[in-house]
């Protein structure tokens, strides 16, 4: 009978496995592209935001170039939430075709009074208006990026057409922005916190135009999707990191946590706290709605536009894929606490 002890210890050993494996906390891994225009590489640094990090979710951010590179990570599973934008979010449903739903807000560009992106010219420059920039050399963080689109916007306003009065604009990440428009090589550029702040570019250079006057309005830069399947089988737990979610949003906007907030910022990124100080966490920085509740109306704005510009085709309806519920249910049951 030894034998049979043996058996019925291994499988009460091999039930035992499987229970606790079947108790681990559910891996969540959250794309992420620059900050602190996102909390996501911030938010498990300070202790007590996130309390269901560990229990219910394991929270694993992952750092991506940009948006459109998500799309195929988020078919493939092997991204559980995405940061999209207005720009990218159309191309996931209309090319990609996944059924993804937005669940939370993640960054937001001119809102109220907050310092948003501005298109900059030199001040020595004869440029005056956006009609100006007909023939000249323009640029962006990106072809199909934000500042794109919103450049594309701002130009057909001023009556400046694509392919007639100005081509692809040269692709300039934002560390090297200050210095292509200085010594000349090009004749814009796109310029939002912290870059605007460069001592240099303020001395020499000037805004034409921002990015809201452009998009006639606010805008929503990246927002958080999930798959509507993922969704379903997990809604529980995504509860969970959204009410976390906004307890962090809420922790990093509130000005009695400013010099902790900037230390952590300073931490991640390695930039000086002193060189934060001034506009992290404040109105001249980045802004996202503290409740973490995505704005059907301004997406919808934004991605109306990307058709108006013939990037899209078609009318993209944004509502089916909008899911407020969870960021709903996860903010009642945070001023519950």
């Amino acid at each position: 009978m030894k034998w049979l002890s043996a058996v019925l210890i291994a499988v009460g050993l091999m039930l035992g496995i499987k229970t606790a494996s079947a108790e681990e906390p559910l891996k969540l891994r959250i794309a992420w592209v620059a900050t602190p225009g996102t909390l996501v590489p911030l938010m498990d640094k300070v202790p007590g935001l996130m309390k269901n990090n560990g229990v219910t979710y394991s929270f694993a951010p992952v750092y991506y170039t940009s948006s459109p590179t998500q799309i195929t990570a988020i078919a493939s599973g092997d991204l559980e939430i995405g940061a999209l934008g207005f720009t990218s979010f159309p191309f996931a449903i209309q090319n990609a075709k996944l059924d993804l739903r937005i669940i939370a807000d993640d960054l937001v560009d001119g809102y109220d009074d907050y310092v948003g992106i501005a298109y900059t010219v030199r001040k020595d420059d004869t440029i005056k208006t956006a009609a100006d920039l007909k023939g000249r050399v323009l640029s962006v963080t990106g072809i199909g990026s934000s500042s794109d689109v919103a450049l594309r916007m701002g130009l057909l306003k001023a009556g400046l057409h694509y392919g007639v009065d100005y081509n692809n604009p040269v692709e300039v990440r934002p560390p090297n922005a200050k210095d292509m428009l200085l010594q000349h090589k090009v004749d814009e550029i796109s310029a939002g916190p912290p870059w605007n702040y460069d001592p240099d570019l303020v001395a020499n250079a000037r805004p034409l135009f921002t990015m809201k006057e452009a998009m006639g309005g606010p805008s929503a830069l990246s927002f958080w999707v999930v798959r509507s399947d993922f969704l379903k089988a997990h809604r529980a737990v995504l509860v969970d990191l959204l009410q976390d979610t906004i307890r962090a949003y809420h922790w990093f906007a509130d000005p009695a946590n400013h010099e902790q907030a900037v230390a952590v910022l300073s931490q991640v990124t390695k930039i000086p706290a002193d060189q934060l100080m001034p506009w992290a966490f404040t109105k001249k920085g980045p802004y996202r709605n503290p409740d973490a509740i995505p704005d059907l109306a301004m997406i919808q704005r934004d991605v109306d536009d990307m058709t108006t510009l013939g990037l899209v085709k078609g009318k993209v309806d944004v509502k089916p894929y909008m899911d407020t519920s969870l960021a709903e249910e996860a903010l009642k049951r945070q001023k519950q606490n």
